[in-house]
């Protein structure tokens, strides 16, 4: 099958594009500038996204686009208008790749999402695709107005859309709050998370790929709305428990009172990524708006073993050879 993955040169992309060409899939690497793309390999330049991007003749001869190209979260968006924005690169380029694969005869385009279209917190019962969608922020809201531009697409041509909603996503290269988590492990920062009793589902590179394939390749598959996810749902403690273990250290979380964990967030104005560590966000995996369905092949401690050892080599090469 010929695919053409949107965003290859991004943490997910370098995976996924990777992961498809083992299983023999021939890739097209969607890039924003020339000569980004590996040496050898099939590059598409599509330059910057928006409602306006050309993409006249880049999408002829594939069968498949997998759309991971968008403008992510970001914690602290320092932008005027930040829902413009957003709107700008996922709603709006969205919408026109999806009516340009349709006129090129691209046979099925795979969109990555985001839970955020879901919400933002669980309590109790994780989110499924059958979910009323309640995205609250300009990120969740572009994303949300993305998929139903592709649906509108989709009811109007003879193009399949998949949407793919995922949580937090882990492995090599990550980079963000999970990182900053690797690093306070490494150095033995104590934690004052201890007491927190949440689940907050995330999903590892490797399944994310695995199922993105497979939402590629699988017929069944064919207008599914799907959620992402590990099989297991760790605590914040029960994380950075399996993080000390994978590093071969002694944990130093403690617990304290989530109302003066909550206070101190709004003291030091770090309220968001309080709520971040203490809420829960849970996802049922697989679940699927048809009778098409996922499962996770790679279990979550496994997973969390293998990103610290990435992590810890690449600490490695960083520091010339010193973890410490």
């Amino acid at each position: 099958m010929k695919i053409l993955v949107t965003g290859s040169n991004g943490f997910v992309g370098r995976h996924l594009t990777s992961h498809l060409e083992n299983l023999g899939h021939t890739v097209g690497r969607g890039v924003r500038s020339p000569g980004s793309a590996p040496e050898r390999t099939t590059e598409v330049v599509i330059g910057d996204l928006s409602g306006a991007t050309d993409w006249t003749g880049l999408l002829h001869g594939f069968d498949v686009v997998i759309h991971l190209a968008a403008r992510v979260h970001v914690m602290n968006d320092t932008s005027a208008d930040p829902l413009s924005e957003f709107r700008r690169v996922n709603s709006l380029a969205t919408a026109a790749l999806a009516r340009a694969a349709a006129a090129q005869g691209v046979r099925r385009l795979v969109f990555l999402s985001s839970i955020k279209v879901n919400g933002e917190s669980t309590s109790g019962v994780g989110f499924t695709a059958s979910d009323r969608p309640v995205p609250s922020d300009p990120y969740g809201i572009s994303k949300h107005e993305a998929e139903i531009e592709l649906r509108k697409v989709e009811r109007d041509s003879d193009l399949d859309v998949v949407i793919v909603r995922t949580p937090l996503v882990y492995g090599p290269g990550v980079k963000g709050n999970f990182a900053k988590m690797l690093s306070l492990v490494r150095v033995g920062v104590p934690l004052p998370l201890g007491a927190l009793r949440n689940r907050r589902t995330m999903v590892s590179v490797w399944n994310l790929v695995d199922l993105l394939e497979k939402c590629a390749s699988d017929p069944r598959a064919a207008g599914a709305l799907i959620l992402a996810g590990d099989a297991f749902s760790p605590s914040t403690p029960q994380l950075l428990r399996e993080m000390t273990s994978a590093m071969g250290r002694k944990s130093r979380v403690f617990p304290l009172p989530l109302a003066v964990m909550r206070l101190g967030g709004r003291l030091t104005g770090k309220a968001p990524i309080v709520s971040r560590l203490t809420e829960s966000l849970e996802v049922v995996p697989g679940s699927s708006s048809t009778e098409w369905g996922w499962k996770p092949p790679h279990a979550f401690a496994d997973s969390i073993l293998r990103t610290v050892s990435w992590y810890l080599e690449d600490r490695k090469l960083e520091t010339g050879g010193r973890t410490n």
